[in-house]
């Protein structure tokens, strides 16, 4: 059973046209923290004891559901999504066609800043959400007091790929019952993770059945994988990024590999790299403590 940390109840912001859910951990006059989820994941994999954890540290926690993920707005538009030959497109710079793109996924979580009342905050950023978040720190500069990126790239083509293992996570076929759902998600989880953690194992199934009662919407994920990949290489706009940048990435990663954070801390100005061996493409509770570290320190 997940650890009951204090929290404010779930909310709809009105942001970019689009209603928001979100919550929010620590005290409200306390300096703001923006937690950005990535594909197709919604705002509770921040789990509740990692935010209260950066909370005890001094921050106001915001996370929330990405459009098209939990209970935000879905999109309607329909995709189709053939992975090889959207990546050769890409190789080849060729134009995706895509509903909306991860810059308006960035208007939103400004959308939700101005709702809160916030003028800047701290954004951090996993996976997609990482994405999310260098897209915020590239147009949106005086509105991001720091940048943390974990787990995520700058989308330059030429990057390597993920693993035959975490490219068969990617590309499951999305479970139609509630069963399926939650045997999948731990079978996914167990890859991702890439090593043996026990403790985590033990919550999967309640973790997936929480995610299942508040919205899994696989026409949403695959909408947001048409942005990730019609957003194009952040490389050169990332060079003109002014916020403190802190890239977090795990060495064994099977989905987004480790070279991917180290061009993103290149692309960034005096940006520093945390590379963590027993870190795959998740958080697991062993290495909370390490990782809620460094986003303070960085943070402060």
């Amino acid at each position: 059973m997940d650890a009951i940390t204090p929290h404010t109840p779930e909310a709809f912001a009105s942001a970019n046209g689009l209603a928001l859910c979100y919550d929010s951990f620590g005290d409200p006059a306390a300096p703001p923290l923006l937690l950005i989820m990535g594909l197709g994941a919604q705002m509770i994999l921040w789990d509740d004891a990692f935010c209260g954890g950066l909370a005890e540290r001094g921050f106001r926690v915001i996370r929330f559901d990405n459009r098209d993920i939990g209970r935000s707005t879905y999109m309607s538009e329909t995709v189709r999504v053939d992975l090889p030959a959207l990546m050769m497109q890409r190789l080849q710079g060729k134009p995706i066609a895509c509903p909306y793109m991860l810059a308006d996924m960035a208007a939103d979580a400004v959308g939700l800043l101005d709702f809160l009342g916030i003028e800047s905050a701290h954004i951090v950023g996993a996976s997609m959400g990482g994405m999310i978040a260098q897209e915020m720190a590239i147009r949106y500069p005086a509105r991001v007091r720091s940048l943390v990126s974990i787990m995520s790239s700058t989308g330059a083509p030429t990057l390597p790929p993920p693993s035959p293992e975490g490219a068969a996570v990617l590309l499951a076929p999305p479970a139609t019952t509630r069963d399926e759902y939650i045997a999948n998600f731990c079978r996914s989880w167990k890859v991702l993770r890439a090593g043996s953690f026990p403790e985590d194992e033990a919550r999967d199934p309640g973790r997936a059945a929480r995610m299942w009662e508040r919205g899994t919407n696989p026409p949403g994920v695959a909408r947001q994988l048409l942005a990730i990949l019609a957003s194009g290489d952040r490389t050169l706009p990332l060079g003109s990024v002014t916020a403190p940048t802190l890239v977090i990435h795990g060495t064994p990663d099977p989905l987004v590999p480790v070279e991917a954070g180290r061009a993103t801390a290149a692309a960034v100005p005096g940006a520093k790299m945390l590379e963590l061996a027993r870190m795959g493409h998740a958080l697991p509770i062993a290495i909370w403590p390490e990782v809620i570290g460094a986003i303070a320190e960085h943070c402060k």
